[in-house]
């Protein structure tokens, strides 16, 4: 029994270790998907949202990318959906997050991942209708082939991938550390993470765990 206990407490440890030094990444999904320090793919997806980014403006219908987002200095790629309660208590802030940082060259490219079949409150005509009720001030776009999502590796939403201007992964994880009560919020990780990018600093954490609705695959 003595033994047993003492596994128990390595077990806890070895994973008390891998969150603190940076290795929670590979312990989610080691086999698949972007590593912090990682080159992110660029993607092509249809916007269900109007939207602008200084001079830019990107039509809804328009098929958008990364690229398009001409003097950018880096991106918020956020994982996110319509249906899912992590992914609504998110909505007003992902709203503020665009506002405060877009202007600095961080706007936030919010990427719908499920499948429509599975949600049907996911939908590209549901995403142009929610994105219309919220006043969206981001591209929406749509991973109708879900593509995307599984070369970020991206299992939850709202999931956040923040790229530099070179497009490398410098943060992985949730927005901040209280989904449920945005007044509570004491970690404000994405913007701490921009805040050490505009220092010429790396992020810390550069991982954390994203909380939210697993995203839904075709089956």
């Amino acid at each position: 029994m003595k033994k047993l206990f003492v596994l128990i407490a390595l077990f806890v440890g070895l994973g008390a270790f891998a969150w603190k030094s940076g290795t929670l990444n590979e312990a989610l999904h080691p086999d698949k998907g972007l590593k912090v320090g990682d080159i992110a793919p660029d993607f092509k997806l249809k916007n269900a949202n109007a939207s602008t980014f200084g001079k830019l403006t990107f039509e809804e219908d328009a098929l958008v990318s990364l690229a398009d987002f001409k003097g950018a200095k880096g991106w918020i790629v956020t994982f996110t959906c319509n249906t899912c309660p992590f992914a609504v208590m998110y909505e007003d802030r992902l709203i503020q997050l665009h506002k405060k940082y877009s202007n600095l060259g961080y706007p936030v490219v919010a990427i719908n991942p499920n499948d429509p079949e599975i949600k049907p409150g996911d939908s590209y005509e549901a995403m142009k209708q929610r994105a219309k009720e919220k006043g969206f001030p981001f591209v929406y776009l749509f991973d109708e082939k879900q593509e995307v999502y599984p070369a970020y590796g991206a299992t939850r939403t709202p999931h956040i991938y923040l790229l530099d201007k070179d497009r490398r992964v410098r943060y992985i994880g949730a927005i901040d550390n209280n989904a449920q009560d945005a007044e509570a919020v004491t970690k404000r990780y994405v913007e701490d993470a921009i805040a050490a990018l505009e220092r010429g600093e790396d992020p810390n954490p550069p991982l954390t765990k994203a909380i939210g609705c697993t995203i839904k695959a075709k089956k």
